[in-house]
């Protein structure tokens, strides 16, 4: 095997191949990224860790077709360090040499017949805008769990109707909804797939913001999604088991709201939590006019803060944890939030506004379980 190619070219396809490769590879060849080049010019990158595969493909000037594995890390390390030149693969014997202008690297190899078959792509179902989809993937996983002891909760529900997809995700919590458009292949298409959360929010941003084909694939026992854009092609398994119903908690109607500047709550946030204590509450106090903050009930130290809103239908008093609140409405991503609530006790909906008076902002929706207030 014998090709040159752009240093930033290369770079590029080995950031994105190597974001398969396990930190803890099972068996040994997992860590490895497999570089195969054919007589037509194209070279492909591949890496694969039995849930997640990974394959991007650039032109090269191939002299002599070929395949290889190499250790993904050193492969991304030294694409990254390389002087922006020209790049040399050249095989030899069981020994790979890239050549970079005055710079010279030689990588061991492993056996390349024992490198597991990529998962196929499945076929294309439709095609969605990846800057919308990069911001919705973002917007829900900050509501979707870390905590591995419940692997379900850290998925995030992918359902398809026609034209429409929404995203759902739950850490009992708080639960986020995103609802976006597509191009589906079928107008009346129905499915639901159940995707990882950090797979999903790391594959919209790397595949940046063009066109993205997405691709659903079950049956036989293996269920797949896809996602490709520009020579760029990702498969990820579905994770198994049944989500919670949690689209019917959100309240069809609130008998109190009120309305903030994002802004001004987040900075607001910030600085009372301060004194808050690890997991202690911040309590929001809604009077006609003005919302108040306040945190730190010990000897120790007390913030408060006063803000204006804008507050029907009564007064209320709830408290929530600082990071899941500001989680929240940095996902608005609007200049004003309108809070919805029904009890103390209930979770509070969080929709975003372009103007205080404005119609909510529907595709996105954040619900947040407030904390008992001791007393």
């Amino acid at each position: 095997m014998k090709f040159s190619v752009e240093r930033d070219i290369l770079a590029d396809a080995v950031a994105w191949a190597s974001r398969a490769v396990p930190h803890r590879p099972p068996v040994p060849v997992l860590a490895g990224v497999l570089i195969e080049a054919d007589t037509a010019g194209v070279v492909t990158l591949s890496s694969f860790d039995y849930e997640v595969s990974a394959r991007g493909e650039f032109p090269a000037d191939v002299e002599t077709a070929g395949s290889v594995l190499v250790s993904g890390r050193l492969l991304r390390e030294i694409a990254n360090a390389l002087p922006h030149k020209l790049v040399r693969f050249d095989l030899e014997g069981t020994k790979v040499s890239v050549t970079c202008g005055a710079s010279r690297f030689s990588l061991a190899t492993m056996p390349v017949d024992q490198y597991p078959a990529l998962p196929v792509m499945p076929e294309t179902s439709g095609t969605i805008d990846g800057a919308e989809l990069l911001a919705a993937a973002q917007q829900v996983q900050a509501a979707a769990s870390r905590d591995e002891t419940l692997p379900i909760l850290t998925g995030v529900r992918m359902e398809i109707e026609g034209e429409r997809i929404s995203l759902l995700a739950t850490d009992r919590y708080r639960l986020a909804l995103r609802e976006l458009t597509w191009k589906p292949g079928s107008p009346d298409i129905s499915a639901v797939a159940l995707v990882r959360a950090k797979t999903l929010a790391d594959t919209a941003k790397a595949l940046g913001s063009g066109e993205v084909q997405l691709a659903l694939s079950s049956g036989q026992g293996v269920d797949l999604i896809g996602f490709s854009a520009g020579g760029l092609v990702t498969t990820s398994l579905l994770m198994d088991g049944e989500y919670p119903q949690v689209r019917r908690l959100f309240p069809e109607s609130s008998t109190i709201t009120a309305v903030v500047s994002t802004v001004e709550l987040i900075e607001a946030t910030k600085r009372v939590s301060l004194v808050a204590e690890r997991n202690a509450a911040v309590r929001l106090v809604f009077s006609e006019g003005e919302l108040v903050l306040d945190a730190g009930h010990t000897d120790d130290a007390q913030a408060s803060e006063a803000i204006e809103a804008t507050v029907e239908g009564g007064e209320i008093t709830v408290a929530f944890n600082p990071s899941f609140l500001l989680d929240g409405l940095n996902a608005l991503d609007a200049p004003y939030v309108r809070m919805g609530f029904t009890q103390d006790t209930k979770p509070v909906d969080f929709v975003g506004l372009d103007k205080p008076d404005g119609t909510p902002k529907s595709e996105f929706r954040y619900l947040l379980v407030p904390i008992r207030i001791a007393g």
